[in-house]
């Protein structure tokens, strides 16, 4: 398992693929300061 970030941790830099098929670069591409990333793992 992953070590879990801490208070003050940096996020790692991860590269993701949307829906849309684009690629979207964490944390480096969202424009604003705050952003809520969503985890869908489908069907169960």
């Amino acid at each position: 398992m992953a070590e879990k970030l801490g208070i003050g941790a940096r996020f790692p830099r991860l590269t993701l693929t949307a829906v849309g098929g684009n690629a979207l670069t964490l944390p480096g591409d969202p424009k604003s300061a705050y952003a809520v990333i969503l985890f869908y793992r489908g069907h169960w």
